[in-house]
């Protein structure tokens, strides 16, 4: 258990709901939940979540942290926004799925071999080296993460997509080099740098 997960634990003791309000983007709007489904019945991914959103909003009111963070469920989410587009009271749904997928990683509650959050990680890794994607890098990455040879089963039925990306010029050979950048890198960079501190700031307030 991390020392922020442990800190939190004691901040937040019995009041889950405060704490996801306090911690997590637009948290405070999970009380306004009334529970009606719309959302998880707009979800094109809903029967495949461990707990729909609506779930996850009883769930943590509660007091389910455990079980609510260590889900995979907000992992689900592809920002299609069809929830807060139907949603009868208007909740940022999709925000606070990310918000709390977000949380979770940050106390190390997070599913290790989800495999959104490792797509995530690797997209994330992939763009903020040069501020746009490196199709090359990221699709090896992608296609390897889950071993060699699933690796050259996912290349061999992905062949037709490559093929297609090589002839419009998405995809070359150089990128394993190099690839295409943004103009200001050092200023992307300074931009994260100072992201992560602020992040690391939050986190030593309550390890402290």
């Amino acid at each position: 258990m991390s020392n922020m997960n442990t800190a939190m634990i004691e901040k937040y003791r019995n009041n889950f709901l405060k704490e996801v309000e306090a911690n997590v983007e637009e948290g405070e709007w999970v009380k306004m939940c009334m529970q009606c489904g719309v959302c998880s019945g707009s979800c094109p991914l809903g029967p495949y979540w461990d707990h729909p959103p609506q779930e996850i909003f009883m769930m943590i009111r509660a007091g389910k942290r455990e079980e609510v963070l260590s889900s995979s469920s907000m992992w689900m989410c592809t920002s299609c926004y069809n929830c807060i587009a139907r949603c009868p009271r208007g909740l940022p749904i999709t925000h606070i799925m990310h918000g709390l997928a977000h949380y979770a990683d940050r106390l190390g509650l997070a599913p290790k071999e989800q495999p959104t959050r490792k797509f995530a990680k690797h997209f994330w890794d992939n763009l903020t080296k040069k501020g746009r994607v490196n199709e090359l890098k990221l699709g090896l990455k992608l296609y390897f993460m889950n071993g060699f040879g699933e690796g050259i089963k996912t290349a061999m039925k992905m062949k037709d997509v490559g093929l297609g990306m090589w002839k419009s010029k998405r995809l070359s050979i150089g990128e394993l080099w190099g690839g295409h950048s943004i103009k200001d890198t050092k200023g992307l960079h300074a931009i994260l740098n100072k992201a992560r501190e602020i992040e690391e700031a939050k986190a030593k307030k309550f390890e402290g």
